[in-house]
């Protein structure tokens, strides 16, 4: 079966708007440029119309007996063709005087008068624009200059001379189609260049908002996909697209209450299994203090029920810190810390157990160093970090911690000598009820580098566990502001 290849959607829907684009810009401009010919003909024939109309009212008292009074009129329209006519830069290379021919007829359709001086007494009376003028009617005619091309076709238009209220004769002016051609040329030229310019700015938005979708629906995806993991993300924000910004909050709800009914879930079965081994301990010593004992085996058990219970306590309240900090989707504000004194707090506080074990306990610091976070759970992952490495350092061993920064990261390193991670459980340390037998052989409740995993993934950081040579060091990473 062929697979074809999957195309984003934004990509598809811009390629249907580019179509959608280029469909209509063609068809607007064909409609266009079709539509620039015949106006610009129909406009040419209207001034023409106008002109000759002009020029029948102005040599009607001329015209008599079928003959131009002797008056200048003839010399004006010799000296009218000898204009030169340039209007716009347009000017047809053959023409050497005016872009307009005018002639005028008498009653029977002579020319009595032309402005080109070459058909003077020729009999015009069959030509359409003399012999419907001279019946009263609309006079128009259309003649190719040269044949088989259309464009060289010259148009003629024609008005009634009166006197008396009778025709004695009509006068035409005539214009050449090639000439106003340039005209139609340019235009058809800048429609098409406006067109292109238009097309390009629709189809640059189109991309954009094209992309702007494809890039809402990529982030999307991936909130769904990391969300799917586990991992916590933030929800992506959208000020525009507000139906990508409904799917965003269904998706969040949806997240929350497939969270809340795993997470129960997964917390009542958890806790269950690590809460029989000392209930059933508390049970079994309970029951043995109900017979006869002497004093020592008293005082044995009941210090077993003690320590049982303290351990489900513990395994309580952190099951309860570790599930309110899962349940924040982020840090509500950040803080400037100074990374010194929280190790200084934290060694402080720890002086007690490193005493009891002879344990010697170092800070190396570079230099002074400022980070942002959250004070308290800061504290609190650092506090873990130390518990663990008291755990299971060697009696009269060493604690190295140092502060640096490197990377745009503020770097807290800390090292104890003692035994190493089996190879197996390196990758199980964060790893919710997993956990290490301890040198004194107590259990712990396997939540204590989860809880400092899930710290560190709301600072955005990292958390590292390897071994050394003589231990184990573990790395917490923050990125710097």
């Amino acid at each position: 079966m062929t697979h074809w290849p999957k195309i984003p959607l934004g990509i598809r829907l811009f390629f249907i708007y580019f179509i959608l684009v280029l469909l209509t810009a063609y068809m607007v401009s064909k409609t266009m440029i079709d539509e620039l010919k015949p106006t610009v003909r129909q406009v040419t024939e209207e001034v023409l119309v106008d002109t000759a109309n002009l020029l029948a009212t102005v040599i009607e008292q001329e015209v008599k007996d079928g003959e131009l009074a002797p008056s200048s009129m003839s010399a004006i329209l010799v000296r009218y063709n000898q204009k030169q006519s340039n209007i716009y830069g347009y000017k047809d290379k053959e023409e050497s005087g005016s872009n307009l021919r005018i002639y005028i007829t008498n009653k029977d359709g002579i020319v009595i008068a032309d402005s080109w001086q070459q058909d003077i007494g020729k009999d015009y009376s069959q030509w359409n624009d003399v012999y419907l003028t001279l019946r009263g009617k609309y006079g128009v005619r259309s003649t190719t200059e040269i044949a088989d091309i259309p464009s060289y076709s010259v148009m003629h238009i024609a008005a009634p001379i009166y006197h008396n209220k009778d025709i004695i004769g009509s006068v035409t002016v005539a214009k050449s189609n090639r000439l106003i051609q340039p005209f139609i040329d340019a235009s058809t030229r800048n429609v098409l260049l406006e067109m292109i310019w238009i097309s390009l700015l629709v189809l640059l938005v189109g991309a954009l908002i094209a992309w702007r979708i494809n890039t809402a629906l990529t982030r999307l995806a991936h909130y769904a996909n990391r969300m799917g993991k586990g991992e916590k993300v933030n929800k992506p924000t959208f000020r525009i697209f507000y139906e990508y910004r409904s799917l965003s909050n269904a998706l969040e709800t949806m997240r929350k209450q497939l969270d809340g009914k795993q997470y129960i879930e997964d917390y009542v079965t958890t806790l269950t299994h690590e809460l029989k081994s000392p209930i059933s301990a508390i049970k079994g010593a309970s029951e043995i203090l109900q017979m006869p004992l002497p004093s020592e085996k008293i005082h044995r058990f009941a210090n077993n029920i003690e320590r049982e219970s303290n351990r489900m306590q513990s395994l309580i309240d952190k099951l309860l810190d570790l599930a309110r900090l899962e349940a924040r989707p982020q840090l509500d504000h950040h803080d400037p810390l100074n990374g010194q004194v929280l190790l200084e707090e934290i060694i402080l506080a720890s002086d007690a157990r490193l005493n009891k074990k002879s344990v010697t306990c170092t800070l190396k610091i570079n230099t002074s160093i400022t980070l942002h976070g959250d004070a308290f759970l800061l504290k609190q992952a650092l506090f873990n970090l130390m518990d663990n490495a008291l755990d299971f350092v060697f009696t009269g061993g060493e604690i190295h911690w140092q502060l640096f920064e490197s990377n745009k990261y503020v770097h807290f390193l800390i090292m104890n000598q003692g035994p190493q991670i089996p190879e197996y459980a390196l990758h199980r340390l964060t790893e919710r009820f997993y956990s290490l037998p301890r040198e004194n052989g107590n259990k712990s409740t396997g939540l204590g580098l989860n809880f400092v995993e899930q710290i560190v993934k709301l600072h955005n950081g990292e958390l590292e566990i390897k071994n050394e040579h003589n231990g184990v060091s573990v790395l917490l990473k923050i990125p710097t502001p």
